[in-house]
């Protein structure tokens, strides 16, 4: 498994993704939220916005709500939507000296802590919104949850998170920020603590943070290498593909093979992705699959199997070395099916062999058509 390089510090990775479907807010009619979390810390944000919000109005949220207070970050993740593909975008991240990292196509050793934070997200906006007791109308579900996402996030700093086995706010701040219970326990107060020891304390939950951070990352890392063979690909090799995620092919859904192929690695993107060259009958999907979608083709034994289909030898093109500049036409003749005309034409390379080609297909067909019409009827006319 190729794994993200680990942060190092608060603020410098960051995840971005929305969550849609939401009511309207009745503040400004808001109907999604745009949730940022730190990789390091697991600080989240949440910034109500809209649905149709443009490829400039992303990045001066970001740079409104969230630059202030988080400083300028160098890396972040998110999926390729065109709110983040845009030049736009692209010129926002070159000026401050960022890179911006796309998800590739079905790998959730990427995206998966994105998508596990949006569920987390939109179970609390629709828990709450359902549920809480101050913010209920007459149908027992809040219109406004705008109004409810600043308790989320101090709620949300408030929780241990497992990767680092503490809270987001002590990774940040250094101390935990008072929820509204803690007044109620008095024999449970957290003191705050003093200018001289909370840098300590910071640097103290930072290294065990990383640490833990580490060891998870490990730990995810041989869990995934034990049930995942690793493959060296090269161009050229044939390759089988799975069927997970091909949908519409012909014949029983249920008895449609696991995978599908052989078929010819086209090119290497990078080490998780891999681009086949696929067969007519999938040409309408998307040639480029991640490697844990895809194994090695291993041919049959043709003395075991002596019935079995040989798949075809791949033979690499051959590049011919003759000039084709076709410098005549010899034949004319009149294709029954859609009533079109094609012709024999001859190149200037003796080496070249003669070919069919349509009038389309010809370059400069006026003038050649026109000298081959000439010569023909100059020898009826003798």
């Amino acid at each position: 498994m190729i794994k993200i390089q680990e942060p190092s510090r608060s603020w410098e990775k960051l995840v971005m993704n929305w969550v849609t479907g939401l009511p309207p807010g009745v503040y400004r009619g808001y109907i999604a939220c745009l949730v940022i979390f730190d990789r390091f810390s697991k600080t989240s944000i949440f910034l109500p916005c809209h649905k149709d919000d443009t490829a400039m109005d992303t990045p001066l949220l970001i740079w409104n709500r969230v630059v202030s207070w988080t400083g300028i970050f160098t890396n972040i993740i998110s999926d390729r939507d065109p709110k983040f593909t845009s030049e736009l975008w692209a010129n926002f991240h070159q000026l401050f000296g960022k890179t911006l990292s796309f998800f590739t196509a079905y790998h959730p050793q990427t995206d998966g802590l994105s998508e596990r934070m949006m569920q987390t997200s939109k179970d609390m906006v629709r828990r709450i919104c359902a549920y809480g007791l101050k913010f209920k109308n007459c149908n027992a579900f809040t219109d406004d949850w705008c109004t409810i996402l600043p308790a989320l996030e101090l709620a949300y700093k408030r929780s241990i998170h497992s990767s680092t086995n503490q809270t987001a706010a002590i990774l940040e701040k250094g101390w935990n920020p008072k929820l509204p219970q803690d007044s109620l326990r008095k024999d449970n107060v957290e003191i705050h603590p003093t200018a001289a020891s909370s840098k300590g304390m910071l640097d103290k939950a930072r290294k065990h943070a990383v640490r833990w951070i580490q060891d998870s990352f490990a730990y995810a890392k041989d869990k995934w290498d034990k049930s995942h063979a690793t493959s060296d690909f090269k161009v050229r090799d044939l390759v089988l593909v799975s069927t997970t995620n091909l949908n519409n092919i012909k014949g029983c859904k249920k008895l449609k093979d696991s995978f599908e192929g052989p078929f010819v690695i086209k090119a290497l993107h990078g080490e998780n992705s891999v681009e086949v060259e696929l067969s007519v009958e999938l040409s309408n999907k998307h040639p480029t699959f991640p490697v844990s979608l895809i194994k090695p083709y291993k041919s049959s034994y043709s003395k075991k199997f002596p019935f079995r289909n040989k798949v075809p030898q791949v033979i690499p093109p051959i590049e011919s070395s003759c000039i084709k500049k076709i410098t005549k036409v010899l034949k004319e003749r009149k294709l029954r099916a859609n009533k079109l005309r094609d012709y024999l034409v001859r190149y200037s390379d003796p080496t070249c062999e003669d070919e069919w080609f349509t009038e389309k297909d010809i370059p400069e067909a006026t003038k050649i058509l026109r000298r081959f019409r000439n010569i023909r009827n100059n020898n009826i006319t003798k």
